[in-house]
């Protein structure tokens, strides 16, 4: 019996080809939901499965599924328990590195977007409630000579920090928040000098930008709630373009309603794609349907991974990326 690999959601060329050359391929009409997925999983009629994050895999799920890997159509992995994932023998891949660039483009857009409160001028355009140039038109904020604070300093906060120090930012970071670990200049690289290291509580107090670039973890999970909302400056902009969870987005709204922050520029939601409720409606944001990612080429690219991820998982090898490689040690 070949190769058989069940898709959630369609994905990009040249993911499916690959699959087609490998095996068997089965793509849902639609999006599966938590009962039908597990059912599909424990049927035996699959080898690998290819998710997305939408795609609830978690501890249940897998005690009963008959199947040899999942990978992942995405760099995280949260929504899949790995260590059960491990326990049971299956491999779980994902797609590392690929879209660095491209969601560092997406928070530098958000905080530009946000700063220079580009969806409401651009609301005001087209309702025809522009009557000329004004002095107090639209006025925003400055992006230039604000101190821009990254909640993490992996390789998307690094090139947001690249971008920014061309924007003439002064870049402050704390590398693991909650928590903390000295960072060497020679770790640094490029950017010693050029960026300080602060503590959390100081990050979050001392930022004009506050950006979200943490994985979601149970420590990581509403890193940014209520408290940390009241010591953010009331000028600051707040920038998620990690995982939703990582922000108590009813808190936010809040904090928005309140004036205690100044905006928000969001690509990833709590309960995706539900919103909190409050939050469409409020002038000072920006909302992305989590688009980080959402180039062509670097679709295209996550595709390619995912797939090959899973031909491997299929045919008992380890892939290139593999979240949990002692599976098959």
């Amino acid at each position: 019996m070949g190769n058989r690999f069940l898709v959630t959601t369609a994905i990009p060329d040249p993911g499916i080809p690959l699959l087609r050359e490998a095996g068997e391929v089965t793509i849902l009409p639609e999006p599966p939901d938590y009962e039908t997925l597990a059912v599909l999983c424990a049927s035996g009629d699959f080898d690998v499965v290819l998710t997305q994050l939408r795609d609830v895999i978690d501890a249940p799920l897998l005690a009963s599924a008959r199947i040899r890997g999942v990978s992942n159509f995405a760099v995280g992995y949260n929504n899949i328990d790995v260590d059960a994932a491990t326990a049971g023998g299956i491999m779980v891949g994902n797609t590392p590195g690929v879209l660095t660039d491209a969601t560092a483009d997406i928070a530098l857009l958000l905080i530009l977007g946000t700063a220079r409160r580009v969806v409401e001028a651009d609301r005001l355009v087209r309702e025809g409630r522009f009557h000329g140039w004004e002095p107090e038109l639209m006025l925003g904020h400055d992006v230039s000579g604000r101190v821009l604070g990254l909640a993490g300093f992996g390789r998307i906060a690094r090139a947001v920090a690249r971008r920014a120090l061309g924007f003439g930012m002064e870049v402050i970071f704390s590398p693991r928040p909650p928590g903390d670990r000295p960072v060497s200049d020679g770790e640094l690289g490029e950017f010693a000098g050029r960026v300080r290291q602060v503590p959390w509580d100081e990050l979050v107090a001392g930022s004009d930008f506050l950006s979200l670039h943490v994985p979601l973890t149970d420590q990581t999970r509403h890193l940014v709630d209520a408290a940390a909302l009241e010591r953010m400056k009331p000028g600051a902009i707040l920038i998620n373009t990690a995982r939703g969870p990582v922000v108590d987005e009813t808190a936010l709204v809040q904090a928005l309603e309140n004036g205690q922050i100044a905006g928000a520029g969001l690509d990833v939601f709590e309960d995706e794609p539900r919103l909190a409720p409050g939050l469409a409606a409020l002038p000072n944001t920006v909302l992305l349907p989590h688009v980080g990612s959402a180039t062509v080429p670097v679709r295209s690219e996550m595709a390619r991974l995912s797939a090959l991820n899973a031909i491997a998982m299929a045919e008992g090898r380890v892939p290139a990326h593999a979240v949990n490689p002692e599976v098959r040690a």
